[in-house]
């Protein structure tokens, strides 16, 4: 999942957010990459980012809908107000499944793999810290490291604090 929070105390956000992944039911593992300040993506009128990217084992019985779910209700939790005139605007919490192992959805409210994760170094960079050569189904073929290389690095950020 990439995590990203911009309002209120950032590093505070995304560490809450990884706690309660971590405490979702039948949650196996979780592994948190650096995180990552960067400029903000598509509505620049607003304070820099702290990025993250968590790899989450959950039990057999999630599936990405139920997934997305648990993730809106973690938004929700820390305050996140979804703001339908200002999709790309602050907020202190956002959570998006990048990917969900091989599995592609395709829903009104739901795309697996993430559809803009090709063009977000922020979100590439810490994904490829935890998982460079995972492959993205998304018919493009290539693997994480792959798509990282292939879009410019000035976007990436600078890693100001590492999971405790």
């Amino acid at each position: 999942m990439g995590l990203g929070s911009n309002l209120g105390d950032r590093l505070a956000n995304l560490r809450t957010a990884r706690e309660r992944m971590a405490a979702l039911p039948d949650a196996v593992d979780i592994l948190a990459s650096p995180i990552y300040e960067t400029e903000p993506w598509g509505d620049a009128d607003q304070p820099s980012y702290c990025n993250q990217v968590v790899a989450l084992t959950l039990g057999p019985s999630w599936t990405p809908r139920r997934l997305l779910e648990a993730l809106w209700a973690i938004e929700s939790a820390l305050g996140r107000v979804r703001d339908p005139d200002r999709r790309f605007g602050p907020r202190t919490m956002d959570c998006d499944i990048l990917l969900y192992g091989d599995t592609r959805v395709d829903a009104p409210d739901l795309t697996i793999p993430h559809p803009r994760l090709r063009q977000r170094a922020f979100v590439l960079t810490p994904l490829a810290d935890l998982a460079p050569h995972q492959p993205i189904p998304d018919g493009q073929g290539g693997s994480v490291a792959q798509a990282l290389e292939e879009i410019s690095s000035k976007e990436a950020g600078k890693i100001v604090s590492t999971p405790q």
